[in-house]
């Protein structure tokens, strides 16, 4: 094992969930890299935990930009030649629920998909060099319940009738494939890849106008990505968890 802490970069980290992870994963003793498409949010972000004694970092990441995702992972192998946790965060929701399933414009699909999926999956294809450096490489994807087939199948789930943002749901499951297809390339080689449903959390994206809806707080919804990106070398690989609990696909 590596003698030096653990380093980890958590996307879209100035705010919320993601910022939190940091908080989080700072407080078990990794040095943590905060990563935001504004740098000087992430500054200021990082520099508030610091403050704490925190070991976090800033890092200016767009995952949608490639000469971004291409820069940060040349500052990563220049900083600390290698990676050992790569927490997928960042996301966004655009869609209209008014709009209903077959309303959303195409542009909303494309936005959607360009940072929920895409957008993964170039950071993590531009970071796996640094990751399998690492004595026990952890990749997890911060998905949503919203991503399950089976549950959305089910009247009797929550989210049976929530489908009124179908381009956030579908990148969502879109990201759990991924996840399963990864896992089972890196199965091998020692990196562990799961997928997570971070709870039904008071964040900006689940507002509706100035109600903050949710049912658990940030620091709830931080606990399943820190879990996963902790886990040691007999924990799962390819699976889709909320908490403890193993979800549905």
């Amino acid at each position: 094992m590596n003698s030096s802490p653990r380093i980890a970069l958590v996307t879209g980290a100035t705010r919320g969930i993601g910022l939190e992870t940091v908080r989080q994963l700072a407080e078990a003793g990794v040095h943590t890299l905060l990563a935001g498409r504004n740098r000087d949010k992430a500054v200021e972000a990082a520099l508030k935990l610091q403050a704490d004694g925190l070991p976090v970092e800033a890092i200016a990441l767009d995952v949608t930009d490639a000469t971004s995702i291409a820069e940060a992972a040349k500052t990563i192998e220049d900083r600390h030649g290698r990676l050992d946790i790569l927490v997928n965060n960042a996301g966004i929701g655009l869609d209209d629920a008014q709009l209903g399933t077959a309303g959303q414009s195409l542009d909303t699909w494309r936005t959607t998909f360009e940072t929920n999926v895409f957008g993964l999956i170039a950071i993590t294809q531009a970071l796996l060099p640094l990751l399998h450096k690492s004595a026990a490489g952890r990749i997890v994807n911060v998905s949503s319940l919203l991503g399950s087939l089976s549950q959305h199948q089910d009247p009797a789930s929550f989210i049976y009738d929530f489908k009124g943002i179908p381009a956030y749901n579908v990148s969502k499951s879109a990201v759990n494939a991924w996840t399963v297809h990864l896992a089972h390339a890196l199965k091998d080689a020692g990196i562990k890849v799961n997928t997570i449903h971070p709870g039904y959390v008071r964040t900006d994206m689940n507002k509706a106008g100035d109600e903050q809806k949710g049912e658990l707080e940030v620091a709830d919804g931080a606990r399943t990505s820190v879990r996963l990106a902790l886990i040691d070398d007999a924990g799962p690989t390819g699976g889709y968890f909320y908490l403890d609990e193993v979800l549905p696909w």
